[in-house]
């Protein structure tokens, strides 16, 4: 089954400014959210970004933040979800953002940690029946072993293990777009 920008979107868990930094590979994983923020907003994909109890780990990634087209919190209208429950979907707020976009029963997920908010959301997400696709280079722990089986028990509960570069060409479709043309140079 391949991602579908149509019936996709993305949920970015938790790359906060006090948390990204402890964790492996901190500057590639936010470079990585980044190009997935990139390929939705010019797909038209939704996007939802999450915070962990912002008051003690801070906002999100500045150069997260800077690609949305509103960084508000949900409750303002914005694309951020404030959060205390690990798994996103915990969140009334995160579920009613969910659902705004009916027909998009995909959700491709980033963020960290690999083996508590992003692996609690992604089987609460398969337990209500979504499609998941979890982006190995755009996920991240504060250790590699967390991180390593973190993705093999998503994978295990039915999530499918997905690059950046394959979100981007399967939502793409088709080369020969101005959509590819803009898209693919992020890669070169």
């Amino acid at each position: 089954m391949l991602m579908d920008a149509a019936r996709s979107t993305l949920v970015i868990v938790d790359v906060q400014d006090k948390l990204y930094p402890a964790c492996l590979d901190p500057v590639e994983t936010v470079d990585a959210c980044c190009f997935l923020l990139k390929c939705a907003n010019r797909l038209s994909v939704p996007a939802i970004i999450t915070e962990q109890y912002p008051k003690g780990l801070g906002r999100t990634s500045k150069p997260i933040l800077d690609l949305l087209d509103n960084d508000a919190n949900v409750a303002d209208g914005g694309n951020v979800v404030s959060k205390i429950s690990f798994s996103c979907v915990g969140e009334d707020s995160f579920v009613t953002k969910l659902e705004e976009n009916p027909g998009r029963d995909q959700v491709v997920v980033a963020g960290m940690e690999t083996h508590v908010c992003v692996l609690q959301t992604v089987i609460e997400l398969l337990d209500r029946g979504r499609e998941v696709f979890v982006v190995a280079d755009a996920v991240t722990s504060r250790k590699q072993h967390d991180r390593i089986f973190g993705i093999e028990r998503m994978r295990d509960a039915g999530a499918r293990i997905v690059t950046r570069e394959s979100v981007m060409f399967e939502w793409l479709r088709v080369a020969g777009t101005p959509e590819f043309k803009e898209l693919s140079a992020l890669i070169r």
